[in-house]
């Protein structure tokens, strides 16, 4: 952008997650974040403390200011929802002295109270607003069994978000399916939805199968079933490790597995009690060695619960591609992933629940002669591109800022 086509205005960017946090959704912010500041003031406030990394410090990036956060464990729900809530507090505070007339402000559905606390500082003062939609609650804590789909929890938190959807400029999708549960909110219009998919962090190209892989070296099977990242209230552990019991007597066929999570906390329970032959744990891989992991097996798994469609999308699945990697994905067809996967001839679905259907799935692939399938996944891979997805955040960027109401003028 050249200097006199500037918009006046400076962007602010919320999330609890930012490096040096590890996490994904620390990963995509910041890479948002430094894109945005190529042409705008970008200020983040981050709730992980820390040294940001060197590419990420300097002239012409975003200006981090750090929140308090004390972060509890996925399974102490309690305390880990006291601290949220204080960060959210003290979020929406930092907002309040932050925010001017006409700038922008773009967070994430992370933690689920966050947009709130955006929603109504933007439109406190004047500024715009905008989400990025990973999970939408309270559909995911509904699909996981934490809410009853009737209580007065789940209904005071669809009211709310009535309300926020109605103060957002825009929601930004990472899936298709998200459309459809997010129309059925009365503060929703279809022209406040962008659709605006993940990306691969891997560069998309073949990665042959090799028997020097470090990760592959102690497994004796020819086939490598892998599973990795985290597994959290919309994943199901339990159906990976039926599928694992029903292919033991297989000795072609092995289970590796890496990640975090109360999923895989339920997962090492029950291979500490069940001791599978087929089964193995590899420690949390980090994104150094993360390419040669996700190279080491012949096919991933993505196992979700049921009702997962419009609610959350896996971030994962774009880099299995991106080195030609079949999956066996557990969701409902309609899914934006299921409709990948179908649509590009990129492995298997498989209903959810249905353990037999992901062994008969993980058979089918071990005796595959699609050997056009690994070219098919690279290829899917290489347009989720991470430039087109920053050029189109930078783009709703400017809109926001040049327009005084995005959603009423398209």
């Amino acid at each position: 952008m050249q200097p006199q086509d500037k918009i006046a205005g400076k962007v602010v960017v919320a999330s609890q997650h930012y490096p040096p946090d590890p996490s994904t959704t620390a990963a995509i912010m910041a890479e948002i974040a430094c894109r945005i500041a190529a042409g705008h003031e970008v200020v983040v406030l981050s709730g992980s403390p820390g040294a940001l990394p060197a590419s990420q410090t300097g002239p012409g990036k975003p200006r981090v200011v750090a929140i308090k956060n004390r972060m509890a464990g996925k399974a102490a729900l309690v305390r880990r929802g006291v601290s949220e809530l204080l960060f959210v507090a003290r979020t929406f505070f930092s907002l309040m002295r932050e925010l001017k007339a006409g700038d922008v402000v773009l967070t994430v559905t992370a933690p689920f109270m966050l947009p709130y606390a955006v929603a109504a500082a933007a439109r406190l003062k004047g500024a715009r607003s905008a989400l990025i939609m990973h999970d939408l609650f309270p559909d995911v804590l509904v699909m996981a069994g934490l809410l009853k789909s009737g209580s007065i929890v789940t209904r005071t938190m669809r009211f709310a978000n009535s309300l926020m959807f109605r103060a957002l400029n825009a929601v930004i999708t990472i899936g298709r399916d998200a459309e459809r549960p997010l129309l059925t909110y009365s503060g929703m219009r279809r022209n406040k939805i962008r659709f605006i998919p993940n990306w691969a962090t891997l560069v998309p190209g073949p990665r042959p199968l090799s028997q020097d892989n470090p990760f592959r070296k102690a497994i004796p099977a020819r086939f490598v079933v892998g599973l990795s990242g985290n597994l959290g209230f919309t994943h199901d552990p339990e159906i990976v490790f039926e599928a694992a019991r029903l292919l033991k007597d297989e000795p072609d066929i092995h289970f590796q597995l890496s990640g975090w999570g109360i999923g895989f906390a339920r997962l090492k329970q029950l291979q500490a009690e069940a001791n599978l032959p087929n089964v193995s744990f590899v420690a949390r891989v980090e994104d150094a060695e993360l390419e040669a992991f996700l190279a080491s097996a012949n096919l991933w798994i993505i196992p979700y619960r049921k009702d997962v469609a419009g609610v959350s999308v896996p971030s994962r699945f774009y880099n299995l591609l991106a080195v030609g990697r079949p999956v066996a994905l557990v969701s409902e067809p309609e899914a934006e992933a299921a409709l990948t996967v179908v649509e590009n001839g990129l492995g298997w679905v498989v209903t959810p629940g249905r353990a037999d259907q992901l062994a008969d799935a993980i058979r089918a692939a071990s005796r595959s002669d699609d050997a056009a399938m690994a070219e098919r996944a690279v290829k899917a891979a290489a347009r989720f591109d991470r430039a087109t997805a920053m050029n189109a955040y930078a783009a709703l960027v400017d809109e926001l800022l040049r327009n005084p109401d995005l959603s009423e003028q398209r």
